[in-house]
């Protein structure tokens, strides 16, 4: 009888002892990729999905930094810098703009790729509005929205690089339309072309496209650079500030010196006016001469 049993013992262990071995190879960390819908970086629905900058550079990533499992996750922009506060998550954003406030809690890679940066739109017949506001054709922000009748439809919580976020800052907050949800930018759009607000932030890059999907004509259209920013501003992947993001963003730093100068600039150059992309490309050439 205890012979018996010891056999059924040796069973049991010599059955575990393949999963007890195999254990250490599968208990890889899991890095979220925050994610939302941002073109033309990131576009989740119609005949252009998967198709954005970032749809195409996340793969790629993905499969040169095996040591970890990977899942994408989808958030808008208030839920994904909550959930890069979160000390005990594991997370990362690809999309970031490096501001002196994220740098308190998020762990920034290089600059992955130059865009060009965020202005004022306007529909045509608003055009008169801004006219005394502008240098050729850059807006005084500043100035145009000191005037108490005027409200800027903007995305909460978005960076809109630290020159513009400075200009923000100046500004009443009464002047100030702040929109929530995954499709802000699409929301605040459909806004203004119902005619309940008349300027909205954004990059003419994202708003053409969005201008398209709702079925709109671009040829109604304004879009102003802001006076006194820099024509380029750089995304980076940003991850939580812990030794797992710290850890994480030392390998991204590794990948990102030959994609950042043969592949992300043409991913969004496909996304320009096309008037816009040949200066475009051979201003992503000098972007990073100096770093």
């Amino acid at each position: 009888m205890r012979a018996a049993r010891c056999l059924r013992r040796l069973v049991l262990l010599c059955g575990l002892l393949p999963a007890l071995l195999l254990q250490p190879a599968s208990a890889r960390e899991r890095l979220f990729w925050l994610v939302r819908d941002l073109p033309p970086f990131t576009i989740f629905e119609g005949s252009e999905k998967g198709q954005g900058v970032i749809d195409q550079l996340l793969p790629i990533l993905i499969g040169q930094m095996p040591e970890y499992d990977h899942s994408i996750v989808r958030v808008n922009r208030a839920r994904g810098i909550q959930m890069l506060q979160d000390p005990n998550s594991f997370t990362c954003d690809p999309t970031l703009l490096w501001t002196p406030e994220r740098a308190r809690y998020v762990h920034f890679s290089m600059p992955s790729l130059g865009v060009l940066s965020g202005g004022l739109v306007l529909r045509r017949e608003n055009q008169a509005l801004v006219e005394p506001f502008l240098s050729g054709q850059d807006v005084d922000l500043l100035a145009l929205f000191k005037q108490p009748a005027l409200k800027l439809g903007i995305v909460a919580e978005r960076s809109y690089g630290t020159q513009i976020d400075t200009i923000l800052g100046q500004l009443p907050g009464t002047s100030l339309s702040r929109h929530y949800g995954n499709d802000a930018t699409a929301n605040l759009l459909q806004m203004q072309q119902l005619g309940r607000l008349r300027m909205v932030l954004g990059y003419w890059p994202e708003v053409r496209y969005l201008i398209q999907q709702q079925g709109g004509s671009l040829t109604e259209y304004q879009f102003h650079p802001v006076q006194g920013v820099e024509r380029y501003q750089f995304l980076h992947v940003g991850c939580s500030d812990s030794p797992l993001g710290r850890a994480a963003v030392a390998h991204i730093d590794q990948l990102l010196p030959a994609l950042r100068h043969d592949v992300l600039p043409e991913l969004y150059a496909r996304w320009l006016d096309p008037a816009l992309r040949g200066d475009y490309l051979d201003d992503s050439k000098r972007f990073f001469e100096t770093q």
